[in-house]
């Protein structure tokens, strides 16, 4: 598999901001380990004692030591991957992935609707530092945006909704955060890793982001340019009525927590999760 002609934008660099978690994995279950890199989580699928699983998302920038650390406490040395996950193209489920595929030499699974951000043929719109919530927001603009580009290395998540190397487990195309993003849910027992589709931490706020501090939200507003999507993607979400939920940012949430959370979040996702402006708030979705 060629490697060369994979790159990253030209505003890739490294985020000045990390919680207090970065670097904790939790067991959520026995086979889905949430792992916190910095800012954003990554989910290692699969059961160490079968020595197979798959990569869900790739991190914030500069972290593909940590995450090559916490593959080999998870599943041993040596151990990789037998497929990477996204959820969705933003540079912090992204930041490691090159070296990540250039190690392991596996393929990258997306959203047939986020391969121009992941082809270098799309960039994300610019972030919107006008939405209220705090510091996170307003250093948004600094934040990469330029799309980073894995040439024939990522492809287009199977049409049956079934997900590569994740058996029992389906992809729902939940999109409004982004055109492409996915949730992947397993009706067996009702997990759900929910990407960005909602958060489980307020992501505007740096106190919240840094201490972890636990509350259902609905997508980062700053990177968030579709609220009438992104509104019915979490009412779609909060139907299935997962057993536990493992977000792209915060803590993992689970049973009657999850369940009266979600369903408050849904009934009042307008007033929960949506600025009451911005350049990506239509006017009368809050009315």
């Amino acid at each position: 598999m060629e490697k060369e002609n994979m790159s990253y934008g030209s505003d890739y660099k490294l985020i000045p901001a990390t919680s207090v978690t970065s670097g904790v994995g939790i067991e959520v279950l026995p086979d889905l380990y949430c792992c916190n890199v910095q800012i954003v989580n990554i989910i290692l699928a699969g059961n160490p004692e079968d020595k197979e699983f798959v990569l869900v998302d790739a991190g914030t920038p500069g972290s593909a030591d940590t995450i090559f650390s916490m593959v080999e406490e998870r599943f041993g040395a040596g151990s990789k991957p037998k497929a990477i996950i996204l959820t969705h193209g933003h540079f912090d489920h992204v930041g490691a992935i090159l070296e990540l595929v250039k190690k392991w030499d596996i393929p990258v699974y997306a959203h047939e609707a986020e391969i121009p951000f992941l082809t270098g043929k799309m960039s994300y719109p610019d972030p919107d530092p006008s939405v209220e919530g705090g510091k996170v927001a307003k250093m948004s603009p600094m934040f990469p945006n330029e799309p980073i580009n894995l040439g024939s290395h990522v492809q287009v998540l199977p049409e049956d909704g079934h997900v590569p190397e994740m058996q029992g487990f389906k992809w729902i195309h939940t999109p409004g955060h982004t055109p492409g993003h996915v949730s992947l849910f397993r009706k067996s027992d009702r997990a759900l890793i929910a990407g960005d589709a909602f958060v489980t931490v307020k992501q505007e706020s740096l106190y919240s982001v840094l201490t972890q501090e636990q509350e259902i939200s609905g997508p980062p507003r700053y990177l968030t340019p579709d609220w009438h999507s992104a509104k019915v993607s979490v009412k779609m979400l909060e139907q299935l009525k997962p057993s536990v939920a493992v977000t792209g940012h915060g803590l993992p949430m689970a049973g009657a927590e999850l369940e009266k959370n979600l369903a408050r979040l849904a009934e009042n996702f307008d007033d929960i999760a949506v600025p009451d402006s911005g350049k990506f708030v239509d006017k009368d979705i809050k009315h």
